[in-house]
């Protein structure tokens, strides 16, 4: 049975990853088959983690991808990630490891560091996320005035920041704890609470603060 029909009949759960992506390959090339093709970039990338957050171009030097294979895996690897975002966006976030779910996709495996907030109404539910910045040094160079000009901007009742690590441990810096309380005391000039940030790793993530409450 060809892979296509295998699909249809059987679902995504039988399959396994390289199978899944020797699906968007379509066809081999280069005297390979679409499913050594997948396997190899799987392995070039340290498995489906690694390829969720390389660079579309660095998938181009696998022998039989191409550019327009390249564009396309990447691209159907963001809509996925995107899709799981869209889905935690629509239920109201009444704890950090809600909050987390939401905004890991955004933020795992990333190769910089990015600051994200995400804005909720008084019932908790998310009205607005963004991305605020993004490099090595992003949180140093934060101002409380990205945050807050956007949550005035959508109403919001309340914020979540979250950050990422690229070493993939999730432990809290110095530095992340200033972050962290500058924003609280902008916060609360304005009325509009920190209801957490959150510090997203490879597999893990801390909170500082008291995390968020329920509605």
């Amino acid at each position: 049975m060809r892979r296509r029909e295998r699909y249809l009949s059987e679902g995504p759960a039988a399959f396994g990853d390289a199978e899944l992506l020797a699906l968007l390959l379509e066809t081999g090339a280069a005297n390979r088959t679409a499913l050594a093709i997948a396997a190899d970039l799987l392995e070039r990338n340290g498995g489906l983690c690694g390829l969720l957050r390389a660079e579309p171009r660095s998938a181009i030097d696998v022998p039989g991808v191409g550019a327009a294979r390249a564009v396309r895996v990447h691209a159907a690897l963001e809509l996925g990630r995107r899709a799981r975002a869209a889905g935690a966006l629509e239920r109201p976030i009444t704890s950090s490891a809600e909050a987390y779910e939401l905004m890991a996709p955004r933020l795992q495996g990333l190769a910089q560091e990015e600051l994200h907030a995400l804005f909720l109404d008084r019932r908790h539910r998310p009205l607005a996320h963004r991305s605020l910045t993004r490099g090595s040094d992003s949180l140093t160079v934060v101002d409380p005035r990205q945050v807050f000009r956007v949550a005035v901007g959508v109403g919001a009742w309340g914020v979540v920041l979250a950050h990422n690590h690229p070493s993939g441990d999730p432990t809290p810096s110095p530095q992340d704890h200033d972050v962290t309380d500058r924003m609280a005391a902008a916060g609360r000039v304005l009325g509009i609470p920190l209801l957490d940030h959150l510090v997203v790793g490879r597999n893990a993530w801390s909170a500082i603060g008291a995390g968020v409450g329920g509605p």
